[in-house]
């Protein structure tokens, strides 16, 4: 069992240190120009024609929006001709860019902006009813167990029984000294 551990470990730090050639060789290339072919065939199948632009929040690259990491290590949408022609125009001047073309660079790069992470997207509604659907199933269950499992309850569950228990206990006096009897004032038939 450690040897497997410990092997993981080891498998963990190979990938993370090839990752990091990864990155430190695919900053504006493509993922045909200079990779070594083992990283390449590694990831890049997996990743299609898009850039890994950094180390990412657990050192894998997977695209995932995360409010905690903002930085995803790879974009979000392949690189096509369009994309990489606004790559062009985005080295220039910024002010010579329409809006248009910051939206959809930024939309190549990122699948959600923060508002849109933050939004409310109605997931309390299946917790709620998936919640009360199990109160509801287990309210059948009880309702089926009192029906047709328990055993009505004994005779001496009601209060006139435990009225004459009583009655019987301080008439033999038991627990006079600590107990229920304690409690009973023998000589004026009261309680105390």
């Amino acid at each position: 069992m450690a040897l497997s551990r410990l092997a993981l470990v080891r498998q963990v730090a190979k990938n993370q240190a090839a990752l990091g050639q990864l990155v430190r060789f695919s900053s504006d290339l493509s993922p045909s120009d200079t990779l070594p072919s083992t990283l390449r065939d590694k990831y890049y199948p997996k990743l299609g024609n898009r850039d890994i632009v950094g180390y990412g929040w657990n050192g894998y690259p997977t695209y995932i929006d995360r409010q905690e990491f903002p930085c995803p290590p790879v974009r979000f949408r392949e690189n096509t001709p369009e994309v990489m022609a606004l790559r062009a125009k985005e080295k220039g001047d910024w002010n010579k860019l329409t809006l248009e073309d910051k939206r959809a660079l930024y939309r190549a790069s990122f699948a959600q902006t923060f508002a849109e992470m933050n939004a409310p997207t109605g997931e309390w509604k299946s917790i709620v009813a998936m919640t009360l659907l199990g109160l509801s199933f287990t309210l059948w269950i009880l309702l089926y167990c009192r029906r047709f499992v328990l055993q009505p309850l004994p005779r001496t569950i009601n209060d006139e029984w435990q009225e004459k228990q009583l009655e019987l206990m301080l008439k033999q006096r038991q627990n006079a000294v600590i107990g229920v009897g304690s409690k009973w004032d023998y000589e004026n038939n009261r309680w105390k």
